[in-house]
């Protein structure tokens, strides 16, 4: 017979005979057992060992299985103000007179060579000016607040004779590239987290705090100079600034392009401070 059935059959019989002090010691052991039970994983725990998982095989240009993406995407669709020490009336969510533009804070949480972490905090009508992510699968979550995003992708699947690139003989700057407009509209947290890719959905974009608001990055793999991944911004400017010979685009259909021209000022439009990030910290083993 066994054991499982034995104790069955003896349970009613012997188990109330049992001397005191062993049920008392039963009683602490289980105590002891709930005092000892593990803490609940910070949800920003979850994130960094999911990106780790996620982002193992990280390079330029290669993105991740969909089921990984997928993966990725819940765990930051269930990360809230909170879980990453964050409340709309800190200092980094305001603006004072002295100022001339709305400053911008960045909160490093996490970064190595296959992925990076971190949080945009943005008061009302701070502007990430347009820029692009080479070679990134980018993923980025807004915390809290209203913000609009501007996006594009380059234009890629017009016929090959198609001009889609020109310099201006007035301006003498860089050369215009045509782009398409994938996103322009304003977010409202609680929304999806969204998703770019090195060629689509939108590597370049804009980001402008309607209201006061923070935004959760994450970069597979980060940007990086000496690997050629650096930040480049632009300007952007209406198709119908400008004709170029043998490209034409139905009117209606206009609207959703625009030529972008790399920046080659001081970007003296933004203002980006470091501070510490101090939230629940990340245990990388």
């Amino acid at each position: 017979m066994g054991i499982e059935r034995t104790l069955a059959d003896r349970k009613g019989r012997d188990f109330c005979e049992l001397p005191k002090e062993t049920i008392t010691n039963s009683s602490k052991s289980k105590k002891n057992r709930r005092r000892h039970k593990k803490a609940p994983v910070p949800p920003v725990q979850t994130l960094f060992d999911t990106c780790k998982d996620v982002f193992v095989s990280a390079a330029p240009a290669v993105v991740p299985p969909p089921q990984d993406i997928q993966s990725l995407q819940s765990v930051l669709d269930r990360i809230k103000p909170e879980d990453v020490g964050l409340k709309p009336d800190m200092p980094y969510f305001h603006t004072n007179g002295s100022q001339r533009r709305p400053r911008i804070t960045y909160l490093h949480i996490y970064e190595c060579e296959k992925f990076s972490i971190g949080i945009f905090c943005l008061p009302p009508s701070g502007v990430i000016p347009l820029h692009n992510h080479p070679g990134m699968t980018v993923l980025s979550k807004i915390l809290f607040g209203t913000m609009h995003i501007k996006s594009y992708d380059w234009v890629v699947d017009f016929p090959p004779e198609t001009p889609t690139t020109f310099k201006p003989p007035e301006n003498g700057g860089s050369e215009m590239r045509l782009a398409k407009v994938k996103v322009d509209a304003d977010f409202i947290a609680p929304c999806n987290p969204s998703i770019l890719y090195p060629a689509e959905g939108g590597n370049m974009h804009c980001f402008t705090a309607v209201t006061a608001c923070a935004v959760l990055d994450v970069l597979g793999p980060p940007y990086s100079d000496p690997d050629g991944r650096h930040c480049t911004y632009y300007h952007n400017y209406p198709f119908s600034n400008f004709e170029v010979e043998g490209l034409s685009i139905p009117e209606e259909e206009r609207c959703a392009y625009e030529w972008l021209q790399e920046r080659d000022d001081k970007l003296e439009d933004l203002e980006v401070v470091g501070k510490m990030y101090n939230g629940p910290k990340i245990v990388e083993g």
